[in-house]
């Protein structure tokens, strides 16, 4: 999992290139959730700053620390004066400081789970926000997906990342309110969705494919391969279902 979670440093400008930004309805909600104001905040695992951005345009002094140097300076070219940006693990930050908002975009399921929620419980301070959010980006075509599948089939199986506690997709509260639901210093616990669909290329789906560790981790003969077989079942522009799937959190 630590090889795949630092995978991504090798693709930080396609990251930068191919990955959706977040919509302005997920700092709304996230906003309207805090109920008050929100000054600083830190991010857990920031990669390019993708998220970043959307919390620092607003204003909020942003901690974004991030454990690969190469995303890190990929990020450090996008984002506003008032971020600060560090190299760092989540589980080496040190918890001397607390924060309005704690935030982790696409990056939660990479931290380790011993210990992670008393770690996050003295990195917010009482009262304060944690907010998880992810873009599990897919074709919106259900036959489009399947024959993108079929093309991957014979390198690689399943390229997503599998639920941290094992939760089934079709339950209603998923992971990790799963977790936050179990922890004595979160309550409030909210799953919610911002829905959002997106038009791109084929090859920049196929651009953003090539920042998802599941074929960054391929060796590249069979990445190429698994690019050009998908490509050649995709028309010339494919509507993405780019929903993003928050949970929220707030510390007692």
């Amino acid at each position: 999992m630590v090889e795949r979670a630092l995978s991504f440093g090798a693709v930080a400008e396609a990251y930068e290139r191919f990955r959706p930004g977040y919509p302005v309805e997920l700092f709304e909600l996230v906003m309207a959730y805090a109920g008050g104001p929100v000054r600083t905040a830190l991010e857990i695992g920031a990669g390019t700053g993708k998220a970043t951005r959307l919390f620092a345009d607003a204003g909020i002094a942003v901690t974004a620390t991030e454990p690969d140097a190469a995303m890190l300076a990929e990020l450090r070219k996008q984002v506003p004066a008032n971020v600060t940006a560090v190299q760092a693990a989540f589980e080496d930050l040190p918890l001397d400081s607390s924060y309005d908002l704690v935030f982790s975009a696409a990056a939660l399921h990479w931290t380790d789970p011993e210990g992670r929620w008393d770690r996050m419980a003295a990195l917010v301070r009482p009262g304060g926000v944690f907010a998880s959010f992810g873009v599990p980006i897919q074709l919106a075509d259900p036959a489009l997906q399947e024959a993108a599948r079929v093309a991957r089939a014979p390198y690689l199986g399943y390229d997503g990342v599998p639920s941290p506690d094992g939760t089934p997709a079709d339950r209603p509260m998923q992971w990790p309110g799963t977790e936050l639901l179990q922890s004595e210093s979160f309550t409030d616990v909210r799953q919610s969705v911002v829905e959002r669909r997106l038009t791109m290329s084929a090859h920049d789906f196929i651009g953003h494919l090539s920042t998802v560790s599941a074929y960054v981790m391929l060796p590249p003969a069979d990445r190429d391969e698994v690019f050009r077989r998908t490509l050649e079942v995709l028309p010339e522009t494919v509507e993405i279902d780019a929903e993003v799937t928050a949970h929220l959190a707030r510390r007692h």
